[in-house]
């Protein structure tokens, strides 16, 4: 199947045409209970997170193992923006089998803990270590999300601790962990203190890495340099979002509560000058829209893929009201953003990324795949052969044309290169054929005959 793949891919960035993109949304996955995040751990399996507490492996082939990764449904408190918030799998789970997880515990307060893989690679062990906990004074704002930097180090996002307006100034507070990105050594029994962290030595809590967050709402890494891209959720006006080259520098300043993106907020006199906070390299409105209420961003990742090359190096994220999907693309002097309402609409909770760098959005009780619903071939270089209709609302009929002679065989690929049906040893100019059988979303229908001829067509199934 490796080989379609690499051929049909391989074929479409050579004759590939230049347009605008439009995401197209496919079902991978459903029957989830809340999937609030999403990781893999250096293999095709994806790891789904649950927001009462389960974690679940999502194979590649789209099954979702009956036997949950790990449960811990009893410790967890969720509902409302508590729960098991995060997951990150340690750079070197192949041989350790560490993970770590990130939840509100039975007392309301976040807890950091370690787990490690069984015996068996698609179960846990049950038991956890808990490396550091932090005390909740209300119940929102506990941002949750943990990811490793190229540096080998755990980075945890912890809200600013709830409320409305920050009103104990925590953010900005170097001696409170709350408000902050923080970075912790977790390769020994515990975790330590990396050395270049700002407050390793003296000055504030040793395991801040950069201060002045409301409630980051996911954060990532660029595969291709670590550039480290923050969704900060607004108060009362405006998400932004925060990017950092090469994960930044220690003791970054994002402005919360003084500034709320790049604009004043409770600007007193304890505050930084703007100039000497981190300003977001976008922002956008708390406004009506054509979709509704734009009001509370869902941080995503940079596409770093190879199936959609128009995609490459564009920043995705969402907002969670509007349900629309927003592209972050860099034009050479500034950033624009581009809002899609995708042809599948969901509160967007996570955006996933899966080993090879293919996108994935959470929604409802579903994960979907990100498409470019424009990829398509310059398929006037083939053959007359036509295919219809298209939509296919069931059934396409294929005609050859007097051009494709000989015999003919059919395959339709998904839009992860595998092949989900073959017709073969065609004779006939045309072809009825149903799709009944194929989920919604993007196929590529490829037509070989016995003279060496070949052509591809892209098919959509409603």
């Amino acid at each position: 199947m490796k080989t379609i793949y690499s051929l049909l891919f391989s074929f479409f960035i050579f004759t590939y045409l230049s347009y605008s993109q439009t995401v197209e949304l496919t079902a991978f996955a459903g029957s989830f209970s809340s999937p609030i995040e999403m990781a893999h751990a250096g293999d095709s399996r994806l790891f789904v997170v649950e927001q009462g507490g389960v974690i679940k492996i999502l194979n590649d082939d789209g099954t979702v193992n009956s036997t949950p990764f790990l449960d811990i449904d009893s410790i967890v408190t969720s509902g409302g923006e508590r729960g098991l918030l995060g997951l990150a799998f340690a750079p070197d789970y192949s041989t350790t089998g560490r993970f770590y997880v990130n939840y509100i515990n039975n007392s309301g307060n976040t807890v950091i803990s370690r787990y490690t893989v069984s015996a068996n690679p698609d179960v846990a062990n049950p038991s956890g270590t808990i490396l550091l906990t932090i005390t909740q004074p209300y119940t929102n704002h506990n941002g949750g999300k943990m990811a490793f930097g190229t540096d080998g180090f755990l980075y945890i996002s912890a809200g600013d601790g709830g409320a409305g307006g920050d009103p104990d100034n925590r953010s900005q507070n170097p001696n409170d962990l709350l408000g902050k990105l923080l970075r912790i050594d977790v390769s020994g029994s515990t975790y330590t203190i990396p050395a270049t962290n700002p407050y390793a030595t003296s000055g504030g809590a040793p395991e801040i890495y950069a201060i002045g967050l409301r409630n980051a709402w996911k954060f990532s890494f660029d595969r291709m340099n670590n550039d480290l891209w923050i969704a900060d959720v607004g108060q009362n006006a405006f998400e932004e979002i925060n990017r950092v080259d090469g994960s930044g520098t220690p003791g970054d300043n994002y402005g919360w509560r003084c500034f709320e993106g790049a604009n004043d907020y409770n600007n007193e006199a304890s505050c930084p000058t703007m100039s000497n906070t981190t300003l977001p390299v976008a922002e956008y409105v708390h406004q009506n829209t054509a979709n509704g209420f734009r009001c509370s961003i869902t941080g995503g990742y940079v596409y770093r893929g190879t199936m959609f090359p128009a995609f490459s190096g564009k920043y995705f994220f969402a907002d969670y009201c509007t349900q629309e999907i927003g592209i972050l693309t860099n034009t050479g002097s500034n950033w624009t953003t581009a809002w899609q309402l995708p042809n599948i609409t969901s509160s967007w909770t996570s955006f996933g990324e899966d080993i090879n760098g293919e996108l994935y959005i959470l929604g409802g009780s579903t994960v979907y795949k990100i498409a470019d619903a424009n990829l398509s071939v310059i398929e006037e270089q083939f053959t007359n052969f036509q295919m219809y209709p298209n939509p296919s609302n069931g059934e396409v009929t294929i005609n050859f044309g007097s051009n494709f002679t000989g015999t003919k065989s059919i395959t339709i690929i998904n839009s992860l290169g595998q092949a989900v049906k073959n017709i073969n040893n065609l004779e006939s100019e045309s072809i009825n054929f149903s799709t009944n059988s194929l989920s919604n979303g993007l196929y590529f229908v490829e037509i070989n005959n016995n003279e060496g001829s070949k052509t591809i067509k892209k098919l959509i199934v409603n």
